[in-house]
């Protein structure tokens, strides 16, 4: 739940202060091209082959095996340096391996084959961009609870039913396939669907990692949630499994989704922004 009566203006404050500070922390030293460690990173993947799309898939090999590889490891790490920190160093890993992952794919996304070109079919845009707008409302992280990310309050792993849960147990997976299938209906070549492919993969064995860790935590409990919900769409509720109340509406009426409302429409926006990033880049 969000509740603004339970928001404190110093946990924000602490919150926009430790973003910023994270932020030029990983201008400095991952982003700028002459102190950071991103470009020698990416120099080094691309030595392994010139091929785009083999470059991809290893950049998200690195990025899957750190970022899956530490949440596997979450429990053990925070008996060891405590829940905050784990989530700190778990950021400060998966970050510039995300930002490298996404910038390699706007400078390359018109690589490799060209498979067809859909562009200019009428409906074609309007299509990719419902899809890509409806992919964010699944891919938001499974907490409303913003503060836990950036572990200004101590992160919790949290056991839930409602809203999106009832649609999909794995929202994330369902948001990833609808922004691939948005991207490969737009841009229509071979990159753009080993991306695809690769992510989607990925966040497929998401669905199990995620309900193993779930399992050994929550056990019995999470047995019980995992009867009434489902992996795929809408499954559990045709199968009766999932009855949704007649308020369902109200589930989404939450300010955090007026905020990836804000988000998607913005990044939409900023398109050409991103685009000039990556570019100055050059990854």
């Amino acid at each position: 739940m969000f509740e603004w009566s339970e928001e404190s203006p110093r946990s924000w404050f602490a919150f926009f202060s430790l973003l910023a500070v994270v932020f030029a922390g990983l201008y400095v030293a991952w982003i700028d091209p002459d102190s950071g460690m991103g470009t020698p990173f990416v120099d080094a993947v691309e030595s392994i082959s010139s091929n785009h799309e083999l470059v991809m898939m290893i950049l998200l090999v690195i990025f899957g095996v750190a970022h899956s590889g530490l949440a596997a490891l979450r429990p053990a790490g925070e008996k060891l340096v405590g829940e905050r920190a784990y989530r700190v160093g778990f950021a400060l890993v998966s970050l510039p391996l995300a930002l490298t992952t996404v910038m390699y794919f706007i400078n390359h996304r018109y690589s490799g084959i060209p498979l067809y070109d859909l562009r200019d079919v009428p409906g074609v845009h309007e299509t990719v961009w419902l899809l890509s707008f409806a992919s964010f409302f699944f891919l938001y992280p499974s907490t409303f609870n913003i503060l836990e990310v950036a572990a200004v309050d101590v992160p919790k792993v949290h056991l839930w039913e409602t809203g999106v849960i009832r649609i999909t147990r794995h929202p994330q997976m369902v948001g990833q396939v609808l922004w691939s299938l948005a991207h490969c209906l737009w841009m229509g070549n071979s990159f753009a669907w080993v991306t695809s492919f690769g992510l989607c993969a990925y966040h497929l064995f998401g669905c199990w990692h995620g309900d193993r860790r779930l399992q050994s935590k929550f056990g019995e409990d999470f047995e019980e949630l995992e009867k009434r919900t489902s992996v795929w769409p809408f499954v559990a509720i045709l199968q009766g499994r999932q009855k949704l109340p007649p308020d369902y509406w109200r589930e989404w009426m939450r300010v955090p989704y007026a905020a990836v409302t804000i988000f998607t429409l913005g990044a939409y926006v900023c398109h050409p922004l991103m685009q000039r990033f990556s570019y100055w880049l050059d990854w």
